[in-house]
């Protein structure tokens, strides 16, 4: 029969692997023809990378964090994709990857130096940092940079990041200058051995510094080796500009919206000052005092962090049982009589008592906060009303709109409480004189602790096991929440101003910490 015919079947088989060849080459063909926005979106992911520190990302008690991790949350949504975030420990591999086409974007709040620009796309700048030479304080200082080139310390940074490039140019005017450059490390892990003393001096970008020295108050800032600049997100150059295009209206977006406002504000608008006796006594409560409250602090929580509830309680009473103040607030949570009543606290010296009695009247706080405001920054309205008093807060918002700002914003409004002090702004208020500026102080001052628990829970941290998170060749994949449509006012005026009077009416005393 033909079809046992050696010449037949060989002739079969040729006509399979060249049929075979010519689908996969048509395939290639047409994989050729798309963009790398259609390619991204064919494949149902966007991978990104990034550095896996405090600012950037990181797993913490409640799953993926940061900066970079938000914005690329919301770049994954904006493209219908889900996002793979793949953390490394070094700068070293961030731009070889990118490269090889391992990911698709790097996003670590890295600067955009000159090498930089010349080899890869930066997308717009989403915030600008100073570059920091640090020094362990109470060790020699060097003022200048001239002072570097006298060698009477080892100066380290990380291989290949702008602080390197900055310190070869400085070199062609301090020809002794001298540094090591280490390849295995980040900015993070220097300024630790900064701390501990085992390294002299590093340089760092001005935002790790302030956010290190939450957890490493002996950093201190030796002299600003540049003005501020720019850091970016950064993609492969090439022909095809689909995803740089797209990355630009996404910054367009997210700054013309207020989102990128509200996020820097979240991850270190709280950083501007820094008291190194505060954070030392601090770090060392979170280490003598805390262990014995955390589990009250737990146990009443609930939808809160745990840790928000404690920061609030050191900036009451700094975790003192029995802390009484000369106008009559005491406990934990430094409450006054009538607030205590009204979350049913019988004895305000009673520490679980008190945790709890102050946690429900966060949560009552909260819940007049107006709900046109972000819900991850309602608390920082509520703090503000628990020490001042709801409103006071209220007409700090009113205030905000009036100059021109957005009141729905902590950012906007934060600038305005202090102005409640002076006599031309307050005679025209609903509610008088406040002490805003203390206000301000009081809510930021708890941002500073709570971050510092949360950096020191980073430095002693375990893994973290989720489900959102799965690895796959080292690679992290994060199934994205859904994400509320944002609330906003069209005409830019208050949401509903017969809900914000029907809320004040329910004021109570002006807080428990007056």
């Amino acid at each position: 029969m033909l079809s046992n015919n050696p010449l037949i079947t060989k002739f079969r088989e040729l006509f399979t692997v060249a049929l075979v060849l010519a689908l996969l080459s048509g395939c290639q063909w047409q994989d050729d023809n798309l963009t790398d926005l259609e390619k991204i979106r064919e494949s149902g992911v966007i991978r990104v990378g990034t550095l896996n520190n405090q600012l950037s990302y990181y797993i913490g008690n409640d799953g993926p964090t940061g900066l970079d991790y938000e914005l690329a949350q919301r770049f994954a949504q904006k493209l219908g994709v889900k996002l793979e975030m793949q953390p490394m420990f070094t700068l070293s591999g961030l731009f070889p990857t990118l490269e090889r086409g391992g990911i698709d974007v790097v996003a670590a709040g890295l600067t955009i130096s000159k090498d930089r620009i010349e080899n890869y796309h930066a997308a717009p700048a989403y915030y600008y940092a100073s570059q920091i030479v640090v020094y362990k304080n109470g060790q020699w200082r060097p003022r200048k940079p001239a002072d570097l080139a006298l060698n009477k310390g080892t100066l380290s940074v990380v291989k290949g990041s702008s602080h390197e490039k900055h310190l070869i140019k400085l070199k062609e005017i301090h020809p002794d200058l001298t540094w090591e450059s280490i390849e295995e490390t980040d900015s993070d892990e220097l300024l630790r051995l900064v701390a501990k003393g085992e390294l002299d001096f590093t340089i760092a970008d001005s935002v790790d510094v302030a956010l290190s020295q939450r957890i490493h108050p002996d950093v201190a800032i030796a002299m600003e080796l540049t003005e501020d600049e720019p850091i970016a997100w950064f993609v492969n150059k090439s022909t095809d500009d689909s995803l740089y295009a797209l990355l630009i209206e996404f910054f367009g977006e997210i700054k013309q919206s207020g989102e990128l406002a509200q996020l820097e504000e979240k991850y270190f608008g709280h950083v501007g000052s820094f008291d190194y006796v505060d954070t030392r006594a601090f770090l060392r409560a979170i280490e003598s005092k805390l262990p014995r409250w955390e589990s009250l602090f737990k146990k009443y929580s609930n939808e809160f962090d745990w840790r928000l509830i404690a920061a609030l309680s050191y900036q009451e009473s700094h975790w003192n049982p029995q802390a009484v103040s000369p106008t009559g607030v005491r406990g934990m949570m430094m409450l006054t009589l009538p607030t205590a009543k009204s979350v049913g606290v019988k004895n305000r010296l009673d520490p679980e008592q008190s945790i709890r009695g102050g946690a429900e009247y966060l949560r009552k706080m909260i819940s007049r906060v107006p709900d046109s405001i972000e819900s991850h920054e309602k608390v920082w309205f509520a703090l503000a009303s628990y020490n001042v008093g709801f409103g006071h807060m209220m007409d700090a918002r009113r205030l905000t709109h009036k100059q021109g700002g957005n009141q729905d914003t902590w950012t906007d409004v934060k600038q305005r409480l202090p102005l409640l002090r002076q006599r031309k702004y307050y005679q025209q208020s609903r509610y008088g004189y406040a002490r805003g500026d203390e206000a301000l102080n009081y809510v930021e001052n708890i941002r500073r602790y709570y971050q510092s628990i949360i950096g020191y829970e980073q430095a002693h941290s375990h893994d973290y096991d989720s489900d959102d998170v799965q690895v796959v060749d080292g690679l992290q994949t994060i199934t994205l929440p859904p994400v509320p449509p944002r609330q906003a006012n069209v005409d830019g005026s208050l949401n509903n101003e017969a809900a914000i009077s029907s809320a004040e009416k329910t004021i109570e005393d002006p807080g428990p910490s007056q």
